[in-house]
């Protein structure tokens, strides 16, 4: 769940390793706070800077020797870890994870010196050129910032339905341990819903379904009963994030995962990268069963999840969050635009008549309606213009932007991440579940021949039709 307002691993080798140059990890220990929120004391990710280099020569030693580089210069090594090099096959790369401590400077220019390449990634980059914004290159590395929540989980803001409500407030908290306590690898938490909160969605869901056969797309209307059929979307049941993830993953490689609340727009689309979803698992306050303030299960599962089935969606989707990783920070604001604007608020041309596929209005009945009414500014999805458009967050939208196709939507937004300033390619590696920095000539040779052997086996299957 990405923030509305904010436009925006693990073993070390120890080869010749003096166990002083390396600090002690502070427990990352969540601080319950008044409100109900958590906040991390102890090693703050956010803080640390990653140097991912490779030593000119392959020799017995060489990770003693460039760790001594740090010592020298006083700065306190977090994490450490080698393999083979993606960019130069005969040499092995090393990442660390540098703390804020010492002169980090001079030891970056040290080991630069004596290195056949460097690169810098850190969250802390605005005042260095060099440097890239941090980003996960595995799946399990989003379990570094799924934490880091801008507002709401289970703090509410004073505006809030639920706000002078124990009960609620109390059932929130329980929906923020859930998601602070998730780890990649685990099975989805299974939550027992109540009487009341059942009674909640099916208010939601009964009031939606009767829009979506004359106002959701094709394709929404199409997975919609696959999702009753096989993950329980009824109007007396809850569907949990286990058996929607699953269903999802078998149509297109989509997950979900439970997050407490809104993520930073370069979190929250860095999911995306690897077809995650970061989705909340709570419900809005019953009191005001037609309103939320948040993203709830909600809108979550009536208007995401459906959509994230279909392979062209789910290709689009992922090619924001791709073009997002290492971007700077006016980018992520103008990628995070163009995902307001299409995948919460979106509208496709069908059959001549315009249908929602954005799930900010598959989830909302009154905007859903007012969308398709005329009322509001109709214009086609160009994302360098899209990228730049204003709009409200507490209101309904005054502009709506149209896609012709899915597929045309994401060839436009391949061709806009070609304009990103950053020194490199990325490429995600389903099998392994990573991100593939794409910066040398072997790593595109490597890539082209693979494409080559792809070529071949589908000009094959052409020539047996």
């Amino acid at each position: 769940m990405m923030s509305k307002t904010e436009n925006i691993s693990i073993t070390a080798s120890r080869e010749g390793l003096d166990d002083d140059n390396l600090t002690g990890t502070p427990p990352d220990i969540p601080k319950l706070m008044p409100g109900g929120n958590y906040i991390k004391i102890g090693r703050d990710s956010a803080k640390s800077t990653y140097l991912l280099f490779a030593p000119p020569e392959e020799e017995v030693g060489i990770l003693a020797k460039s760790l001594n580089t740090f010592k020298k210069h006083g700065v306190n090594l977090l994490h450490i870890e080698s393999r083979p090099s993606t960019k130069m096959p005969d040499l092995y790369e090393f990442m660390v994870e540098c703390a804020p401590s010492g002169n980090l400077g001079g030891a970056i220019e040290d080991i630069r010196g004596n290195s056949q390449y460097l690169q810098i990634i850190s969250r802390d980059y605005k005042d260095n050129k060099d440097t890239v914004p941090w980003f996960p290159r595995r799946i399990r590395d989003l379990d570094r910032f799924a934490n880091q929540i801008l507002s709401y989980g289970a703090e509410l803001d004073s505006d809030h339905p639920g706000f002078t409500d124990p009960v609620y407030r109390e059932r929130r908290k329980y929906f923020a341990d859930l998601a602070y306590n998730y780890k990649h690898g685990q099975k989805l938490p299974h939550v027992d819903y109540t009487k009341e909160e059942t009674e909640t969605w099916g208010k939601v869901f009964r009031q939606l379904k009767t829009l979506y056969s004359t106002h959701a797309c094709k394709e929404h209307n199409h997975v919609f009963p696959l999702l009753e059929e096989n993950c329980g979307y009824r109007e007396d049941n809850i569907p949990q994030l286990e058996d929607v993830s699953n269903f999802l993953k078998d149509c297109t490689g989509f997950t979900l995962r439970p997050v407490a609340g809104l993520l930073s727009s370069r979190d929250f689309l860095a999911g995306l990268a690897f077809r995650v979803f970061h989705s909340t698992q709570y419900i809005r306050h019953p009191s005001k069963p037609y309103y939320t303030p948040e993203p709830d299960v909600c809108h979550e599962l009536l208007g995401h999840a459906p959509l994230f089935a279909d392979p062209e969606f789910a290709q689009f989707s992922q090619e924001i969050g791709l073009a997002s990783l290492g971007a700077p920070d006016d980018y992520i604001e103008k990628l995070a635009t163009c995902f307001w604007f299409t995948v919460e608020f979106g509208l496709c041309q069908e059959g001549g008549k315009l249908k929602a596929f954005g799930a900010g209005l598959l989830s909302s009945y009154g905007e859903l309606q007012y969308a398709l009414a005329g009322k509001s500014e109709y214009r086609p999805f160009e994302p360098v213009k899209t990228a730049v458009q204003k709009y409200p967050i507490t209101e309904y939208q005054p502009v709506y932007y149209i896609a012709e196709s899915f597929e045309d939507a994401k060839e436009k937004m391949i061709k806009y991440a070609a304009t990103i300033p950053r020194p490199f390619g990325v490429r995600y590696n389903a099998y392994t579940q990573s991100i593939e920095v794409l910066d040398s000539k072997p790593q595109i040779q490597r890539l082209v021949s693979n494409i080559g052997s792809e070529m071949s086996i589908l000009i094959d299957s052409l020539k047996k039709l």
